[in-house]
């Protein structure tokens, strides 16, 4: 870690410290140190000429159920993954602080650090339902089935409750991320190069005093102080 970095994180506490209502906002990056890879960066990620994005569809998971579920499972359920020092410190950090975490990801490793408010963006693998009768199932069902997910009540086909490509966001989850991003007064972006709409576009709600991006390698935030460094690491470093 360079000197640069070092102020830049030292300068971040500082934020911290005096702010009086924080939303993190974060993308894929902040669970890559939990081993759990940017799905679409993830090897053998195109099956028969189809990116990762056409099969995370809601017209592909229709049409074709079992290969989705393929994919979701190897891909996308990583059920044995802990959460990382950014899940941690953060979780530390809403005992302290008014914090609202917003996340795009679907792994739940924010609730499992303990942290309680967070707005999942786009659902989350540990919520599934039967279409036929609505009967909730576990992440473990799902993963540990056989093909695809059945009802072991109506034998009705199981879907997880994430917003699939295609699909719309929760309108509940869009109004409470506007409103949290439009009345904080810092703003921590992390792990996220921001490409994802239309979550990408409610930072441009922020009015508040001081952003933050922390991202290794991508910095599409020209006017955000940039911290280019694994975020985990930067957060081990945070005092509150």
């Amino acid at each position: 870690m360079d000197e640069k970095t070092i102020e830049s994180i030292k300068v971040l506490n500082k934020m911290i410290l005096e702010a009086n209502k924080i939303v993190f906002f974060g993308g894929a990056g902040v669970s890559t140190e939990s081993n759990i890879p940017d799905f679409r960066s993830a090897s053998g990620i195109f099956t028969n000429n189809l990116s990762a994005e056409e099969i995370v569809s809601g017209r592909y998971f229709y049409a074709h159920t079992d290969k989705f579920y393929e994919f979701y499972k190897s891909k996308m359920m990583f059920l044995d993954a802990k959460p990382n020092m950014c899940h941690i410190k953060l979780a530390q950090l809403e005992k302290k602080k008014d914090l609202t975490i917003i996340t795009q990801n679907i792994d739940g490793l924010h609730q499992l650090a303990g942290s309680k408010n967070v707005i999942e963006l786009h659902g989350s693998i540990h919520i599934n339902h039967c279409l036929n009768c609505h009967k909730e199932f576990s992440s473990s069902y799902v993963k540990n089935s056989i093909g695809i997910p059945r009802c072991d009540k109506c034998n009705g086909i199981i879907k997880p409750d994430v917003v699939l490509y295609g699909e719309s966001l929760n309108y509940n989850s869009i109004t409470k991320a506007i409103n949290s991003i439009s009345s904080a007064d810092l703003l921590i972006v992390g792990g996220t190069s921001l490409k994802v709409y239309p979550a990408a576009s409610f930072i441009d709600y922020f009015n508040g005093k001081n952003k933050i991006l922390i991202n290794l390698n991508d910095n599409p935030l020209k006017d955000f102080l940039y911290i280019n460094n694994k975020i985990g690491e930067v957060f081990s470093k945070l005092e509150f």
